[in-house]
């Protein structure tokens, strides 16, 4: 008898993940994206996977977490981390990539998998079998209050921000120069430089500048590792001197000195013609923004291809809604993954995708869900957002901190090492256990596939 197909709603991160995990394991897959037939607040392209925010998926080092999850989930046959990897652009020790690439390629490979059905329309209904839900924070309203009548008012919400790009021939590399902090990855960042005067003269403008109101009923709560500029510099004057535009480990070859402070600008296609400004996730204006962000040294000629922007993000409150096996508690075929189940960041949000998808395929083929071990990156992350016992609920990155202490009295980077390598053999050993790859078919490189 012919199976039915399990349904994946969203194409995102994790929708693209899951429904790649389900056809690898011989699971037909209907997977819905409502864009371009519907647009959101964010996304500007019709591709899977779309990278609304950073061009970075962050440290790739096995000396952090998220780089530690990004191993675990190549050796699962991830198509995200796939597409990464070959849509790849310089970043230092980050995992940076060529969006348009990196999208083209996960769309590629899913529209020509003869297993997954592709509906280019607006899912309003949770079907009633096998699904995944994966619409991440830009949800539809017709989806949400279809989500509300069968979770019960249990949503959450924050606000997220989007950094503004530039291309890179409107950088005055006169004034700027490239290089990165303590010569990291060489010289793949541009830096502008900043005295004291001048940092603070451009602290007062983001402070005066206008900005997008939210709506006076919603209280906006931002997530700490997507902050809008404006935000931590009304913690202190001194607050984005200590973030995102500490001058530490720089060196201004023109001075010879330690700038006062710098605004990073970071590659972010292939070709190097646009640089993402790295960390100024911004709700000012359109035009106050052009206004007040080429009073950078070296942007006063800036040609923004695309500003920032300030967006509703909605998540789930997960402890008491979700197993950690991502089944929604009441409904054993129903998984929720990506961004609206509270995890943060690229990685994370294709992660969990990929549990989802790889759980409702064990599903199908007769077996039984499975966690992640606790010691694993993956583990921890998903074990964080399912423990009931948690309250006041917010959004979380993968890091070590979230992992069972380690033996012994390691610290710093010897520390990170040792877990490092305790999660990935834990990981190794819940995969061969429950012997996850078993007739999987070969993983094909995701561009190989690439659409026009």
């Amino acid at each position: 008898m012919e199976q039915t197909p399990v349904t994946v709603i969203g194409a995102g991160l994790a929708g693209s993940e899951a429904a790649w995990q389900l056809a690898r394991r011989g699971i037909r897959v209907r997977l819905y994206e409502m864009r371009p037939v519907a647009a959101t607040e964010a996304h500007r392209t019709p591709f899977f996977a779309e990278l609304v925010c950073s061009n970075s998926l962050r440290n790739a080092s096995l000396e952090t977490a998220v780089g530690v999850l990004k191993e675990e989930m190549r050796r699962l046959g991830s198509l995200i981390i796939a597409a990464a990897d070959r849509a790849r652009v310089p970043a230092g020790a980050a995992l940076a990539v060529d969006r348009d690439a990196f999208a083209r390629s996960v769309t590629g490979a899913l529209e020509s998998h003869p297993l997954v059905e592709v509906i280019r329309e607006e899912a309003t209904a949770i079907p009633a079998g096998r699904a995944i839900i994966a619409t991440g924070p830009l949800t539809s309203p017709g989806l949400a209050r279809e989500l509300n009548r069968i979770i019960g008012e249990n949503r959450l919400y924050f606000y997220d921000a989007i950094a503004p790009i530039v291309t890179a021939e409107s950088i005055d590399m006169a004034v700027a120069f490239k290089a990165s902090r303590w010569g990291v990855g060489g010289d793949d960042y541009i830096n502008c430089p900043l005295d004291e005067a001048r940092y603070h003269e451009f602290i007062a403008a983001v402070m005066a500048a206008d900005k997008v109101a939210v709506h006076p009923f919603e209280k906006p709560i931002y997530f700490e590792g997507c902050m809008p500029i404006e935000e931590m510099a009304r913690r202190g004057p001194m607050t984005l001197a200590f973030g995102p535009m500490k001058p530490v480990g720089l060196i201004d070859p023109r001075t010879g000195q330690r700038p006062f402070a710098v605004v990073q600008l970071r590659q972010d296609d292939s070709a190097g013609r646009l640089y993402n400004i790295v960390g100024f996730q911004t709700k000012m204006t359109y035009p106050e923004q052009r206004r007040v962000l080429r009073m950078i040294p070296g942007l006063e000629r800036a040609e923004f291809v695309r500003l920032g922007s300030l967006h509703r993000n909605t998540f789930i409150d997960s402890p008491r809604l979700l197993r950690p096996t991502l089944q929604l508690r009441g409904r054993d075929d129903l998984m929720l993954a990506g961004q609206m189940i509270g995890v943060e960041g690229y990685v994370e949000s294709a992660a969990a995708g990929m549990l989802a998808g790889i759980n409702l395929a064990r599903i199908a083929n007769g077996g039984a869900p499975s966690a992640p071990p606790p010691e694993s990156a993956l583990g921890s992350l998903i074990a964080y957002v399912t423990d009931p016992a948690r309250r006041d609920f917010q959004p979380m990155n993968a890091n070590f901190g979230l992992m069972p202490p380690i033996a012994g009295r390691l610290r710093g980077r010897e520390k990170k090492i040792a877990m490092g390598r305790r999660a990935l053999a834990a990981f190794e050993q819940w995969i061969a256990r429950e012997r996850l790859e078993d007739g999987c078919g070969a993983v094909a490189y995701p561009d190989e596939a690439v659409t026009a």
